[in-house]
Order: structure tokens, then C-alpha cells, then sequence
């Protein structure tokens, strides 16, 4: 098997929450270096065992215990944004990795519960400190992998359409600024 249908395998097993808790930016890199025997296969906090056991097989490597300089393994959780305290900063928007939090710069934001991975981005992006993460309400299970691949991809898709006009909105008053006279 090739390197990049390597990478893909072991993409595939992976949770897709995008975290960053294994060092590195989203699940694809992360996939990429352990394909390239870059990064160890432990250390996914939200995979945990299940992942590693996978991972493992996949590779014909033993199973290691998860890193605990990633995390440690939990049970689903969901972000939770206290009313009282936002202030509407909007920080926590582009924190998360798959649009999962709806809102507007100075207005309450909430958390779309069933679309929310938990990988708790979003915390440490919030200057006042109101969202935390609970445990999942019995019988309500985390978004699927390839939902959260989706998401994300929309949300990078989305972020790369803005930059993009950004630039061009940039580009525009330079030239409109270089055309007028000079005093």
C-alpha cells in the first residue's frame, strides 16, 4: 500500500474531531505522520483504545496505552455555553472545527448539541469562560466520523472562501488607492 493510501486508511479510522490534543493542526496530519512513521498511533484521547486497537491492527504494530501528554480517554461530551455570561465576542465561532456553535458577534451564542464533536476548542478560545463541556445526555451519542470530516471540510471550505475575498477586497483598494491623485 502506498503512502497516501496509507494515510487514507488510517484517516478513516480516526474520530475526525479535529482537537488537536495529538499535536498536530486536524485528523489528516495526524494521519499523514503516523503513515509516514512520523507519530505514534497513541494519541487520540477521543479514539482512545478503540482507535489505538485499530490503528494497531491496520498497521501490525502493538497496542500502546494513550499518550497522557495528549489527554486522557472520556466519555462523549458536548459543549455548553452559560447565557448569563456570554458576551457575545464571537471567538468562539471560528475556534470550532466544525460550525457547531451559532451566533453573532454581539449576541448570544448556543451549541448545536448533535452537531458538537467535543474536542472543547472552543474553551479555551472564550475570554469570559462560559462554555464548559458536560457529559452527553444519556442516549445521544457524538456526531459519526465521517459527519465530523464533512463538517470540517465545510467550515475549511467556507474559511478559504472568506480569505479568498478578503484578498481580493484588499487588492481592490490598493489599486483604487494607487489611482488617485497624489497631494
Amino acid at each position: 500500500m502506498n503512502l497516501a493510501n496509507l494515510a487514507d486508511s488510517i484517516d478513516s479510522l480516526l474520530p475526525q474531531t479535529q482537537c488537536t490534543r495529538c499535536g498536530y493542526a486536524a485528523c489528516r496530519p495526524y494521519a499523514q505522520a503516523i503513515a509516514h512513521d512520523e507519530a505514534a498511533i497513541n494519541r487520540c484521547p477521543p479514539g482512545g483504545r478503540e482507535v489505538i486497537a485499530a490503528l494497531a491492527a491496520l498497521l501490525g504494530r502493538i497496542e500502546l496505552p494513550l499518550d497522557p501528554g495528549c489527554g486522557t480517554e472520556q466519555p462523549p461530551t458536548v459543549a455548553f455555553i452559560d447565557s448569563g455570561a456570554c458576551i457575545g465576542c464571537a471567538r468562539c465561532l471560528p475556534a470550532c472545527p466544525v460550525d457547531a456553535i451559532l451566533g453573532a458577534k454581539h449576541f448570544l451564542h448556543t451549541v448545536l448539541a448533535r452537531e458538537c464533536n467535543g474536542c472543547e476548542l472552543c474553551v479555551a478560545a472564550c475570554p469570559v469562560d462560559c462554555i464548559a463541556m458536560q457529559p452527553r445526555p444519556p442516549g445521544q451519542s457524538a456526531p459519526e466520523a465521517p459527519a465530523n470530516r464533512a463538517r470540517y471540510e465545510q467550515h475549511r471550505a467556507r474559511d478559504a472562501r472568506a480569505a479568498r475575498e478578503r484578498e481580493r477586497l484588499l487588492s481592490e483598494r490598493k489599486r483604487a488607492a494607487q489611482l488617485l491623485p497624489q497631494q
